[in-house]
């Protein structure tokens, strides 16, 4: 078999929050749930390649329209080197997130190592002009391969959670 062409492998589907029910935090009224997806089609382990999809949700469930400013996520291999990511708002939006409304958007990062694990933040701001940070838990991922390649993508919850 020929490493370098893409196999397909069993992915999560896309629409099924439930299975990342470990992969949220609420803060302020606000539920941000990350779910991390290996790649394998952007991926070429043997040159230490490792593609990752993230679907992120944001949720509010507050009584307030909150505006998504800045985002900040920290993204760090298996070896410690770290990549951070910072900026205003997501993809070139700063959404407004009505009350009981939510916004969802997926972004990528490539790894050299099949593991890491990433946590980040969101800064909102509510009409009124308060500010708040919407935290995301930690989220580890793993790429496990082999003769047949399956991906895994497990939580790490804070020993205090």
């Amino acid at each position: 078999m020929d490493p370098k062409v893409p196999r397909s492998a069993p992915q999560p589907d896309p629409n099924n929050w439930r299975a990342y029910a470990g992969l949220f935090e609420t803060t302020r009224d606000i539920t941000v749930t990350v779910r991390p997806v290996f790649l394998e089609n952007r991926s070429s382990p043997l040159e230490h390649q490792f593609f990752w999809a993230y679907f992120i949700r944001i949720q509010n469930n507050g009584g307030e329209a909150v505006r998504l400013m800045r985002r900040y996520w920290r993204i760090t291999d298996s070896l410690g080197r770290v990549h951070e990511v910072r900026g205003d708002g997501v993809v070139g939006q700063q959404p407004m997130i009505e009350p009981g409304e939510t916004f969802e958007y997926d972004s990528g990062t490539p790894l050299t190592t099949p593991s890491g694990i990433m946590v980040g933040s969101y800064q909102m701001m509510t009409d009124s002009g308060h500010a708040s940070i919407s935290r995301c838990r930690p989220s580890r991922s793993t790429a496990r391969t082999s003769g047949s390649i399956s991906t895994e993508a497990v939580a790490h919850r804070p020993a205090d959670a």
